[in-house]
């Protein structure tokens, strides 16, 4: 995990040369925020996943999602591949566009300390 932060710092640092690291408070910020650029259904990533990151979400259809708290999910973002694979699907679901470095460092930050 702390490799992929590396390399979302490497990313952000290179986006803005102001980047002075990551934040769990902009994480939450981020999980918690509704955005009207995405797809209706799902404007904030507790749409799917529960408002406490250490609970299961659900998906639209009732599948059920691991929890993203990596203190209840200690596995959940080892590979690095499937992570930004996620982020991917997810950013442009919810936002509508692509997460920046910055956010998906801060929002990892957050998932990370709860």
């Amino acid at each position: 995990l702390d490799g992929l932060l590396d390399r979302y710092a490497i990313a952000a640092r290179a986006a803005d040369p102001g980047f002075a690291g990551f934040s769990a408070a902009r994480g939450e910020k981020v999980y918690r925020t509704q955005y009207v650029g995405g797809k209706a259904d799902s404007p904030a990533c507790t749409s799917c996943h529960e408002s406490d990151p250490r609970r299961a979400g659900r998906t639209r259809t009732g599948k059920a999602i691991d929890p993203m708290a990596l203190s209840a999910s200690p596995t959940r973002y080892r590979d690095a591949k499937k992570v930004e694979k996620w982020f991917t699907r997810n950013c442009d679901e919810v936002l509508g566009r692509a997460c920046t470095p910055r956010e998906k460092g801060d929002w990892l930050t957050y998932v990370m300390n709860q």
